[in-house]
């Protein structure tokens, strides 16, 4: 196998370091931009090789050894070899470079951060331990160093013999309100195998009828009480599907939220892609009304939950269907939108949405994404139609990993 000595360049989206060699581009796992590194050529393709690294030979400054015995192997982690000041450094450069790309001035990243580990409150397990790395293979732990204090307590007191089998979804966190269905007062945990059923209840805007059937697998959360999860976040209970999407890191989820809501208000806000509501709820405490619009009509059972006693409007509609046959009516009876919040997901906005949101031009829209390539491509049409990018924000949801959040302002001038 060829050896060859490279000095990485930057880091690139994805988490690998990106070096020169032989004309090529070569994408080194766990390198740091900067240093000397002897790799061998592991992948070849026409545009490009993957390596791996042989030997440090002029480490950076910014290595460390990783606190996992499991790094390198388990899927989560990528960046514990780095310092986490350095690493927060390069998540702003990886963010600035997908905006950069689209032809955007980017101002100043600041950073919304918390602890550097002991901060997951969500974790899955298969058959109790974590898939390893490229295999099918089970790792067996007792200890998760980035996972709360919570989860544990219950890999450290229950045995991986103990724990059951198939894909099991844990959330486990000290704001976790206390329910007599639950085990365990911080922890809840939910199996995927077992089977439940979908519960007939109408939500929001939609005529569809869920359906009572049993499903193994599916696409979304199920509303079902047994795996039902309140967190109390900033004074407010938010309830939430633990199968479903919810955020991972609640430090850095409660000052997020600060972020999002900050300087805003008015009669009107719309919050697209709402999930169960979490922004909504906060929302609705600043403008007269909010609209909360989210395909997946199962999230929005708990939004209706969350919402209760707030005045608002739920639309179990594709964000697309939405602007098509629901926002014309909306705005002539409501009037315009003061702002938007949207937080789409990986793959960014609906065309339909983003050439809505365009050519609306609501004062203020607040951009949180999980993809910031998508995220700037977004970016790039709104404005191009007027709209100006005034703060971006890296969110450290993930330290350790090169996994980027980010929340965008955009104002229309």
């Amino acid at each position: 196998m060829e050896k060859i000595t490279v000095i990485p360049e930057k880091m690139v989206f994805g988490g690998s370091c990106l070096a020169k060699a032989n004309g090529k581009n070569v994408f080194i796992p766990y390198a740091i931009p900067g240093e000397k590194i002897e790799v061998s050529i592991k992948k070849t393709f026409r545009d490009y090789d993957i390596a791996e690294i042989e030997k440090v030979i002029e480490p950076s400054v910014h290595r460390q050894l990783p606190f996992c015995p499991l790094y390198g192997k388990c899927g989560g982690c990528n960046m514990q070899h780095i310092d986490i000041d350095f690493q927060r450094e390069l998540r702003k450069q990886m963010l600035a470079d997908c905006f950069e790309r689209e032809g955007i001035k980017v101002p100043e990243i600041e950073t919304i951060s918390g602890e550097p580990a002991n901060y997951r409150s969500r974790i899955q397990l298969t058959d109790g331990g974590f898939n390893e790395k490229q295999t099918n293979n089970i790792l067996k732990l007792d200890f998760c160093p980035i996972a709360t204090d919570e989860i544990n307590s219950y890999l450290k007191n229950v045995t991986q013999e103990q724990r059951p089998l198939g894909r099991v979804h844990f959330f486990g966190d000290k704001r976790i309100v206390p329910s007599a269905q639950n085990e365990y007062d911080n922890l809840v945990i939910a199996d995927e195998t077992k089977k439940e059923l979908w519960a007939s209840k109408q939500v929001g805007k939609s005529r569809k009828k869920a359906k009572n059937k049993v499903r193994r697998r599916f696409a979304g959360t199920l509303a079902d009480t047994k795996n039902n999860c309140t967190v109390c976040i900033s004074g407010k209970q938010i309830e939430f599907d633990v199968q479903g999407f919810f955020q991972s890191n609640m430090d850095v989820l409660e000052k997020t939220i600060k972020a999002v809501t900050f300087n805003m208000g008015g009669e009107n806000v719309l919050d697209m892609y709402c999930g169960a509501g979490t922004f909504s709820v906060f929302l609705a405490d600043i403008f007269k009304k909010t609209t909360l619009v989210e395909h997946n009509r199962d999230a929005l059972v708990h939004a209706e939950v969350n919402m209760a006693g707030k005045a608002h409007e739920t639309y179990g509609l594709s964000g697309s269907r939405w602007v098509k046959e629901n926002a014309p009516m909306i705005l002539e009876k409501n009037g315009p939108f003061d702002a938007v919040v949207i937080d789409p997901p990986r793959s960014g906005m609906e065309k339909d949405v983003c050439s809505w949101l365009c050519k609306n031009k609501t004062a203020q829209i607040r951009s949180i994404s999980c993809d910031p390539a998508t995220q700037a491509r977004d970016a790039s049409y709104l404005i191009k139609s007027g709209y100006k990018l005034t703060k971006l924000y890296l969110l450290d949801f993930y330290p350790q990993t090169s996994h980027i959040e980010s929340l965008a302002y955009f104002e229309f001038v």
